[in-house]
């Protein structure tokens, strides 16, 4: 029996918690685009709307998350898969809230788990969705194997993405990628664009327009946009302080952009959008089915 039969029969006989958490994944085509900054950043705004919600960080090896919260976690995701730690060990709380889990390199492990490891996965999952309303995923940048089957998992995905043109074009590139995996059409995500570091409401729906013409027209891919976050010299100040610009400056511009995005995501067609609600341990199933 393969790895992903296992998976499935071991998910037949769990006792399905009512309650799912909704996974949103953020994702981006190139680094140094503010993905990181979005994903920590929504999670704080979605939590004062009375949210609960757990970022996962998912780029391996670069802890961005765990250095913009100025946190430390104690153990991350590999502690509880191969150390016996139990999933509350393994989220860290932060700021308004919110909690955070630190990926180590547990996800890039998951094709040599053995039996009691898929197990001990899947019932962190179902535990997870039980005390979680949202899950924000942090991928890595690009398309390396990590980050596209996160998102091809994904029934919600976010990509950031600025002007500047080597963005544009890795946005694409990702985008393409995704369009041409075997899995990506019986998988219906929805994909939500976000122009990030822009000059304002004009310039981000000519980002969007722009990369949702060339992908309707080759991609046959149809993108929402949810908003814009506009440039803001807060921002960076925030990260050097290692405090999101939603906590130490809330009255920012982009403290303001992203509450809005996150608005829209909670009560707009944001919400209306998702796709059958499978929660985590949907996406963890869906990345085994994927080729795993």
């Amino acid at each position: 029996m393969d790895q992903a039969e296992q998976l499935r029969n071991i998910i037949k006989r769990q006792n399905r918690v009512k309650h799912l958490a909704r996974v949103i994944t953020v994702t981006s085509g190139k680094g140094g685009v503010g993905k990181s900054n979005v994903s920590v950043n929504l999670a704080i705004q979605l939590s004062r709307m009375g949210e609960r919600v757990v970022v996962f960080d998912a780029d391996f090896g670069l802890a961005n998350i765990e250095i913009m919260l100025g946190v430390r976690p104690k153990y991350n995701l590999a502690d509880m898969m191969y150390r016996g730690k139990a999933l509350q060990d393994v989220i860290s709380p932060g700021p308004d809230n919110i909690g955070f889990i630190s990926g180590g390199s547990g996800l890039k492990e998951l094709t040599n788990l053995d039996r009691d490891q898929i197990q001990n996965l899947v019932r962190m999952m179902y535990e997870l969705d039980g005390i979680a309303d949202i899950v924000i995923i942090d991928t890595g940048a690009g398309i390396s194997n990590t980050v596209m089957d996160l998102v091809l998992a994904s029934e919600e995905v976010l990509l950031v993405a600025t002007p500047e043109p080597t963005s544009i074009t890795d946005a694409y590139a990702l985008l393409k990628t995704l369009c041409r995996h075997k899995e990506f059409y019986a998988n219906h995500a929805k994909i939500w664009m976000i122009a990030n570091r822009t000059h304002g409401y004009k310039e981000g729906n000519e980002l969007f327009e722009k990369l949702d013409a060339v992908a309707a027209k080759f991609l046959k891919l149809d993108m929402g946009y949810l908003g814009y976050i506009p440039y803001d010299e807060k921002l960076p100040k925030a990260v050097m302080r290692q405090q999101p610009v939603t906590v130490v400056y809330p009255n920012a511009v982009s403290s303001k952009a992203i509450y809005e995005l996150a608005l829209y995501l909670n009560n707009g067609e944001g919400r209306q959008a998702r796709v059958s609600g499978k929660g985590l341990s949907g996406l963890i199933t869906r990345m085994f089915r994927g080729g795993y």
